[in-house]
């Protein structure tokens, strides 16, 4: 008799070409309209990623981290959640950020330095970004210890890149979240470099494998098929809510563009790499299964272009338009309560500023 096959080490439930596959661990139930719906996410997002690289290009963002090629990793995972979750993001989760229904012009007025983070976390249970690699992991375990205590029936999910996996704060988090059998959820983006420096200069094993140095599971999901993603990730949560732990998903994904668009990653990678990813694009794969199983027509795709158009011309036009805070905003928020020095320095900076009228 033969022994049973073990489950292959990437889930995948949709392929490249756009066919629909099952897993033993994993099975997802779409209506054609919610197949639908995660393909328009994906094409908005995409959209809006699109208009802020031009944006920035054109000097009127002062920098911007794309998503490109990691669509269906934010998106699967985003639409997981419940509205009680909480998701911590990077600064690259434009489309959790989506999915959470933050409205894409709060991200832009960041990188464009009027605000400082315009949306509520708590408005949305989404987080502020956090630009210090690896500290918004820490932060996720904190909350969901708090979540335990409250008994509340919810989850955290922070998101971090394969990079940040070297970082100290992800390492005391896993051991955190592992001791106190926090309700987290670790999606690591795995997109193939921490800025310049590939993925074997980061770790010996796959990334997903550390999880069981830390006492709870790991799983590597394709982090091009948003299927895959969604039925990941809402596994994921469901154990934690239910009091089983953490789990460490990676994402198995690329990143098509720059780090920033401060970078140049034609310096430390090769084109035929680019080329071979780009043929698992996670938008053309949802496209060909739509098409496969003629769940939609070209009406349908023609109408979600137009909207994605018309979403991109209406945030640059929303962009152009933010007003430049006054000098002296930069000292609002920064304590709770008023305080001495700040208003001491606050005034030194308006007669500094005074100084230049004329």
């Amino acid at each position: 008799m033969t022994a049973p096959m073990a489950p292959p080490e990437l889930v995948q439930l949709l392929t490249p070409e756009g066919e629909r596959v099952e897993h033993p661990d994993y099975e997802i139930d779409l209506t054609a309209e919610e197949v639908r719906s995660l393909y328009r996410d994906l094409v908005l997002v995409r959209r809006i990623d699109l208009e802020a690289v031009a944006l920035q290009r054109q000097g009127e963002l002062g920098l911007w981290a794309s998503l490109l090629g990691q669509e269906a990793a934010q998106v699967g995972s985003g639409r997981a959640l419940t509205d009680a979750d909480m998701a911590f993001p990077t600064y690259r989760e434009h489309g959790v950020a989506w999915c959470r229904d933050v409205d894409p012009l709060h991200l832009l007025s960041l990188f464009r330095g009027v605000n400082h983070g315009g949306w509520d976390p708590q408005e949305h249970n989404f987080h502020l970004y956090s630009i210090v690699i690896g500290s918004q992991t820490l932060h996720a375990v904190g909350y969901a210890m708090g979540i335990q205590r409250d008994g509340a029936e919810a989850a955290t999910i922070v998101y971090f890149g394969d990079g940040a996996t070297s970082q100290g704060d992800v390492n005391e988090a896993f051991i955190w979240a592992s001791v106190f059998n926090a309700p987290v959820v670790f999606f690591c983006q795995n997109n193939q470099w921490a800025i310049s420096e590939p993925l074997e200069k980061q770790s010996r094993i796959p990334l997903y494998k550390r999880a069981s140095g830390f006492g709870f599971p790991g799983v590597r999901v394709d982090g091009n098929d948003v299927f895959a993603c969604l039925a990941v990730t809402r596994k994921a949560l469901a154990a934690a809510r239910a009091g089983q732990g953490p789990t460490l998903v990676e994402a198995f994904t690329y990143r098509m563009g720059a780090h920033t668009t401060s970078d140049d990653p034609t310096r430390y990678r090769v084109a035929d790499e680019l080329e071979a990813w780009k043929l698992k694009d996670p938008i053309e794969r949802v496209k060909a299964y739509l098409f496969r199983g003629q769940l939609a027509d070209q009406e349908f795709f023609d109408k979600v272009e137009a909207e994605a158009d018309a979403l991109g011309k209406e945030l640059r036009r929303r962009c152009l338009a933010l007003p430049d805070p006054a000098p002296e905003a930069i000292f609002q928020h920064v304590y709770a309560e008023p305080h001495a020095l700040m208003a001491e320095e606050r005034e030194q900076y308006l007669t500094y500023l005074a100084g230049f009228e004329r």
